[in-house]
């Protein structure tokens, strides 16, 4: 890092921060938004942004809604969720995320909420005075201890999960609808919320061995009361344009929906078309273009740096972030990004992930693997020649 930088990282109150100061940093392995260049199918698309724009002056709002949902579950191989007309948009999952703070907020519920997981979550629910509990995510990873260990650790009104984690890469759906049915089970049988963020659940279409199944059938013909968070944020590289939804169970549905119009009218038009050309891209392609940066990528990685300061951490689901062990006892995940950003490259400190024990996160750094290839290959050259120092310790 030059000389004129002035910025102490150690001072910054959550990921979010870090990720802004990334933006400045040659670099970037930070935040998990798309930062690749178009595929050759995905260039057309931007070629023809004058007729969607006026395309979109043409037509209703709810004609722009209609055909986003509709792609998006299609994509998603949800034809429940596709024909039930309870999802709402809006501008950003934090958004969503908020909504439904308020709604947790308006009646006074606690949350027993994953660890790990991303620190936006946990601040966007207490700044909305929401009471937190942490759920270890090893409670949920053998299906058949899954509803014994939601008794054991389970003491809140609702529960909310992130599917597949981040950073973790951990899913339910590799068993299918088993594991979801083992939470939904207890949910019912207890009376709980049941909060579910899918927003990285595009990963899990991209993996061949995992999929996605009909989860909103599973929601609905079970009776459970739920929110179902998703977003098309963290899956194509379109600048920040994106939609987030949010859909809730019947019981609750009209609560919820008082609550989102009290936040805002409607996603640009414009960005919905847009969106949806690149869902429908993704159908047509079956994922190719988004599969392909972030193999490459995470090969990249897992050769560069698996080794004897840092340990890859395998996923359920190959992500766009890949999450890293550090062996060495002596170095900490706040030492060692310190120490890359001195060297121009920015990674996430695990602390944040752990909100509510950030001490087990010292032993664990997250790298964003949706950028260009060339660029993340010469970022792998640089933090390479950094653990190279601690190698020889």
């Amino acid at each position: 890092m030059s000389s004129t930088s002035t910025s102490d990282v150690s001072s910054f109150v959550d990921l979010t921060q870090h990720e802004i100061e990334a933006l400045k940093t040659r670099f970037n392995l930070a935040d998990a938004h798309t930062h690749q260049r178009q595929s050759a199918s995905q260039d057309k698309i931007v070629g023809r942004l004058p007729e969607l724009w006026y395309e979109s002056e043409q037509n209703q709002q709810s004609y722009f809604e209609a055909q986003f949902i509709d792609a998006f579950f299609r994509l998603h191989r949800q034809p429940t969720a596709r024909t039930m007309g309870r999802t709402l948009l809006s501008y950003s999952a934090s958004v969503a995320t908020m909504v439904a703070a308020m709604y947790l907020k308006r009646r006074e519920m606690t949350v027993s909420l994953i660890e790990p997981c991303f620190d936006n979550l946990t601040d966007l629910l207490r700044n909305m005075q929401v009471p937190l509990k942490p759920l270890p995510e090893q409670t949920l990873a053998e299906t058949a201890g899954i509803y014994d260990g939601l008794v054991a650790n389970v003491e809140t009104d609702a529960i909310y999960l992130v599917d597949p984690n981040n950073p973790t890469g951990f899913t339910l759906l590799a068993q299918g609808l088993d594991g979801f049915r083992e939470v939904i089970r207890y949910c019912v049988d207890h009376d709980k919320l049941l909060m579910i963020d899918f927003c990285f659940a595009s990963f899990a279409l991209c993996d061949p061995e995992i999929g996605r199944v009909d989860v909103y059938q599973l929601l609905e013909e079970s009776g459970v009361t739920y929110m179902v968070i998703e977003d098309t944020g963290k899956t194509w590289p379109i600048q920040d344009a994106k939609c987030a939804m949010i859909t809730a169970s019947r019981d609750i549905h009209e609560d919820v929906y008082n609550l989102h119009t009290s936040v805002l009218l409607n996603v640009s038009p414009f960005v919905l078309n847009m969106v949806t050309q690149y869902i429908e891209d993704s159908i047509e392609d079956g994922f190719e273009s988004v599969r392909e940066i972030i193999t490459q990528n995470r090969r990249a990685a897992e050769w560069a740096l698996d080794g004897a300061v840092l340990e890859y951490q395998t996923p359920v689901v190959n992500t766009s972030v890949a999450w890293f062990r550090i062996k060495p006892e002596h170095l900490t995940a706040s030492a060692l990004q310190a120490e890359l950003y001195d060297s121009e490259v920015y990674v996430l400190p695990g602390t944040f992930f752990y909100w509510n024990e950030p001490s087990r996160g010292e032993r664990y750094v997250r790298l964003a693997l949706a950028r260009e290839p060339k660029v993340f290959a010469s970022a792998m050259e640089r933090l390479r020649e950094v653990l190279k120092r601690h190698e020889q310790l």
